[in-house]
C-alpha cells in the first residue's frame, strides 16, 4: 500500500470524502478497504454513543468482506461498483444473521434469514455493510425513538432529532461514518431526515427499488414506502440507487419491469430550459418564513443556471386527501401489526398503538373510497407534469425540533408541544394524527402519487439548523431530480460545513 495518511490528513477528512473518491484510493491501493473499514468502525465507536445513529454494528461482517475486496485487488480482480466502501442498512430491512428490530421490543432479538433483495446487490457490488442503522418503530414516526434506547440524535445539535424514519442513516451520514447508506420512505422518511441533517436524499418512482415478496407484510397495493440512498455527496446517491435498482424474479408487484439504468452517465448535463413549478406552501401547508427564504434562495439559482421557475397553482386543497392517506396507512398498520397489539399493546409505542387502535375502525366503504381519491389525486398531480419537470418546495415547514418535543398541527397553525421522557413512552393522550402529518406535510403527497423525489441541503437557519429544498420529478425521472441537485451542489457545495461532533 502507497498509503494515504500523513500529519496533515485527519482520519475525519478520510470518512467525508465521496464514495467514488474512496472507491479510487481503495482500487489504487492508497488505502486497503480493511483501513477505512476499520477507520468507520471506530468513528462509530466515537459517536455513536452521542448520535445513537447504529442500532446494531455488523462488524464480522464489514471485516470479512473488506479483506475479500483487498483479495480481489491484490489478485488483481475487479471489485464491484460500491468499490469497498462503507455503508448501512436501515433496521426495518434484513440482513442475513443480524437482527432486524424494526425498532421494536417484540423483534428487540430476531434474527434474519434472508437478506433484501437492496442488501443482496449491495454486498454482490462489494459495498461493505457496517451496520444497522436506529429507526422509530415499525419507521412510523417523523422522529427516530423508540423503547429499545435511547432518542437517536443529530449530529448537527445533539439535542435535536434528526428526523425520521432514515434518522439513523442521516445521522450516520452526517457525523462522517460513511458516505453513504440505505433508507426508506413512505411518507417522507428519507427526505425528512435528510433536510433536518443536512444531508442528500432522494427516494426514487414506486418501485424503482424492490423489496423481496413474501406476502402481505412485504407489499401491499397502497404501500408508499421505496427504498433508497441518503449520502453527502448527490453522486453517491446516484451509485447506491443504480446499485439497488432493477427487476428481479423474487421482486414484490409493482416493480418497474427494466435493468437498473446508469444515473452517472447525464448527471451533470444541468437544468438548462427545463421548467420548475415552485410552490411555497402546496396551497394549504404551513411553513416557517425563515425555511421559505432560505428555499427561495435556492431556487434563484435554479433561474442562475437556465431553468424556468413559475409559481405553481395547485387546483386542489390538499387537506381534503389527507384523509386517504390516514384511511389506507390506518389499515395497512393494523393488518400488518395487530399481531403485536393483540399479545402486548404496552410493548408497542403510543403512537403505533394509538395507529392500531384506529385502523380497527376502518371499513371496507372507507377503504374504497379512499382508493378511487387516490386514483383521482395521482391523475391531477401528474397533469402537473404536462406542463413542468420539476415541482419543488420546501421539504419541511420547518427545522428540526428537539428531542423532547414534538411539532403538531392545531387551527392550522403548527404548535410545539414539549414531552418527557414518560410523556414519549407511555403518553396517549396526544393527537398523533396531526403530530405525524406535520413533518410529512410536504412530503406525503409525493408518496401517495409515486412520483420521485429528493430533498437537497439548501442553507442553514440562525442557529445553525439545516434546511432542505424537495425537488419532484416526473415518473421514473430519477435523472433529472439528480441532474437539478447537482447544480444545487455545485453552486452551493453544503460539503463545505460539518458538524462538530
Amino acid at each position: 500500500m502507497k498509503g494515504v495518511y500523513n500529519k496533515d490528513m485527519k482520519k475525519i477528512d478520510l470518512l467525508y470524502k465521496s464514495a467514488l473518491e474512496l472507491k479510487s484510493l481503495i482500487t489504487n491501493k492508497e488505502i486497503s478497504c480493511l483501513e477505512l473499514t476499520n477507520l468507520a468502525l471506530e468513528r462509530i465507536s466515537n459517536t455513536n454513543s452521542k448520535t445513537n445513529a447504529f442500532i446494531t454494528v455488523t462488524e464480522e461482517l464489514a471485516i470479512d468482506s473488506a479483506k475479500n475486496v483487498d483479495k480481489k485487488i491484490a489478485n488483481n480482480k475487479p471489485i464491484g461498483l460500491l468499490g469497498g466502501v462503507p455503508t448501512s442498512i436501515k433496521d426495518l430491512e434484513p440482513v442475513k444473521g443480524y437482527r432486524t428490530t424494526k425498532g421494536s421490543l417484540f423483534l428487540e432479538n430476531s434474527i434474519s434469514t434472508i437478506d433484501q433483495l437492496a442488501v443482496e446487490r449491495i454486498k454482490n457490488e462489494d459495498g461493505i455493510i457496517l451496520g444497522k442503522t436506529n429507526v422509530p418503530e415499525f419507521g412510523a414516526s417523523g422522529g427516530t425513538e423508540n423503547k429499545l434506547g435511547d432518542d437517536c440524535r443529530n449530529p448537527w445539535n445533539l439535542n435535536y432529532t434528526p428526523g425520521g424514519s432514515s434518522g439513523g442513516t442521516a445521522a450516520a451520514v452526517a457525523s462522517g461514518v460513511h458516505p453513504f447508506g440505505q433508507g426508506s420512505d413512505g411518507g417522507g422518511s428519507i427526505r425528512i431526515p435528510s433536510s433536518f441533517s443536512g444531508i442528500y436524499g432522494i427516494k426514487g418512482t414506486q418501485g424503482r427499488v424492490p423489496r423481496r415478496h413474501s406476502g402481505k407484510m412485504s407489499w401491499h397495493p397502497v404501500n408508499y414506502s421505496c427504498i433508497g440512498p441518503m449520502s453527502w455527496y448527490v453522486k453517491d446517491s446516484a451509485i447506491l440507487l443504480q446499485v439497488m435498482s432493477g427487476s428481479h424474479i423474487e421482486a414484490e408487484p409493482g416493480t418497474i419491469n427494466q435493468s437498473s439504468p446508469n444515473f452517472l452517465t447525464n448527471i451533470d448535463n444541468g437544468i438548462k430550459g427545463k421548467k420548475i413549478g415552485w410552490s411555497s406552501d402546496l396551497n394549504s401547508r404551513i411553513v416557517d418564513e425563515e425555511v421559505l427564504e432560505i428555499n427561495k434562495n435556492a431556487m434563484r439559482i435554479f433561474e442562475k443556471h437556465g431553468a424556468i421557475v413559475e409559481d405553481l397553482d395547485i387546483k386542489i386543497n390538499l387537506d381534503d386527501y389527507e384523509e386517504l392517506d390516514s384511511i389506507l396507512t390506518l389499515a395497512l398498520n393494523y393488518t400488518n401489526n395487530k399481531i403485536y397489539y393483540e399479545e402486548n399493546a404496552s410493548k408497542l409505542m403510543p403512537h403505533v398503538r394509538n395507529s392500531i387502535e384506529r385502523g380497527k375502525n376502518i371499513s371496507s366503504d372507507q377503504y374504497i373510497n379512499a382508493l378511487t381519491k387516490l386514483y383521482e389525486l395521482r391523475s391531477y398531480i401528474n397533469s402537473i407534469f404536462d406542463k413542468f419537470d420539476f415541482i419543488a418546495t420546501p421539504t419541511v415547514g420547518f427545522t428540526a425540533n428537539k428531542c423532547d418535543e414534538k411539532h403538531i398541527i392545531k387551527d392550522n397553525k403548527l404548535n410545539i408541544i414539549h414531552m418527557t421522557d414518560e410523556d414519549k413512552k407511555i403518553h396517549n393522550n396526544m393527537d398523533y394524527s396531526s403530530w405525524n402529518f406535520a413533518y410529512k406535510q410536504y412530503t406525503a403527497l409525493f408518496n401517495w402519487t409515486g412520483n420521485p423525489g429528493a430533498s437537497i441541503p439548501s442553507g442553514f437557519t440562525k442557529n445553525e439548523l439545516p434546511v432542505g429544498l424537495q425537488i419532484i420529478g416526473a415518473k421514473e425521472n430519477e435523472e433529472g431530480v439528480l441532474q437539478a441537485s447537482r447544480v444545487i451542489e455545485i453552486e452551493q457545495p453544503w460539503q463545505n460545513k460539518k458538524p462538530k461532533i
